[in-house]
């Protein structure tokens, strides 16, 4: 089985690939489809096992991982892997495929395809519900009716986000890396770095992103599906972080009209010989926050349009970075 290792700012999956999760800018669910917002700092990964008496009884059963995020926040997931050695990474949000729909179900699928290709995809910003577009990923509470688990099960068990990583088959590729191994090494890297009253967050669907999910070049038999590694990372709120870890949880970042009224850049990849995978019927048909929000008579901050300048639209290279750069007052995705 490959190990799947919590650090301070990343999961390590196996000896290649890395997760990390990025806090960002929410999107205004307001009919646009939004450029990629940028990274503003990976969040802090605690291990369940370090805060066991703390944590709902499930939780330890199950072991993992948390993250803290507030509620109605954005993330996105960002993946590192080797071009020389890739991997199959399954991405499933309170048991709900973010690139099929489906529920949860062991093993990869080629049709519907339900797993990403690591290094080729290098970022997961949502659920997959148009062609060339996701729906953001957004923190809310469990028993809401809110989450993407809710819309598409009827029900809220599992909340969180599952993380499941598959090696390829022996002798599909080199054993070791090619010349230039500290390249490799420096793309990976990464910075190391009671009881909860209620249970934890789920992810929800937000405003609309450009941003494609890209078919697998190799093939599903290319993928050895009796060796992979599988972690659950939950999702606290500020409040229920501050209770098991007796810490103050980052503050929230600012949100996109004040960003973009700062003149800072939005993303585009540049991917035009790239395909994409199908959109998803049922993660298409899943109802958004904002739709939610007026079911339920609230008036929601989700639908707040903003304008963004074609001048602040950066378009990144592969090999480019979306991380934060604070120091140079610039953002980047990474």
């Amino acid at each position: 089985m490959l190990e799947m290792v919590t650090e301070n700012y990343a999961i390590r999956c196996g000896p290649r690939c890395a997760v990390s999760f990025q806090r960002t800018l929410r999107i205004p669910d307001d009919g646009r489809t939004y450029p990629l917002p940028p990274g503003l700092g990976a969040f802090r990964i605690h291990r369940v096992d370090d805060y066991k008496n703390s944590l709902p009884q499930e939780w330890q059963l199950d072991g993992g991982a948390f993250i803290a995020m507030y509620q109605r926040e954005a993330l996105w997931i960002g993946f590192r892997g080797a071009a020389w050695k890739p991997n199959a990474v399954k991405v499933e949000i309170g048991g709900i495929n973010a690139v099929s729909g489906q529920k949860f179900k062991k093993g990869l699928s080629e049709n519907p395809q339900n797993y990403v290709v690591i290094p080729d995809q290098p970022w997961l910003d949502g659920i997959n519900t148009g062609p060339g577009t996701i729906r953001q990923f957004v923190a809310m509470p469990l028993s809401l009716g809110y989450t993407v688990e809710a819309a598409l099960s009827g029900e809220e068990q599992h909340g969180g986000v599952q993380i499941t990583v598959y090696e390829p088959k022996p002798d599909r590729f080199p054993n070791a890396a090619p010349p230039e191994p500290a390249t490799e090494q420096q793309r990976l890297a990464m910075p190391a770095v009671k009881k909860a009253a209620e249970p934890g967050m789920g992810l929800g669907a937000g405003g609309a992103v450009k941003q494609k999910i890209y078919p697998d070049v190799y093939g599903i038999d290319v993928w050895d599906q009796a060796n992979y590694g599988s972690l659950t990372v939950h999702i606290l709120n500020s409040a229920q972080y501050r209770v098991v870890t007796g810490d103050d949880p980052p503050p929230t970042p600012i949100d996109a009209a004040t960003y973009t009224q700062h003149n800072l850049p939005w993303f585009e990849l540049y991917d035009e010989e790239k395909q994409d995978v199908v959109p998803s019927e049922q993660l298409a048909g899943a109802k958004t926050i904002a739709a939610r929000d007026q079911e339920q008579g609230i008036e929601s901050d989700a639908v707040k349009g903003i304008h963004i300048e074609e001048t602040q639209i950066k378009k990144l290279g592969e090999s480019e970075t979306r991380a934060t750069q604070m120091t140079a007052g610039k953002l980047g995705r990474k």
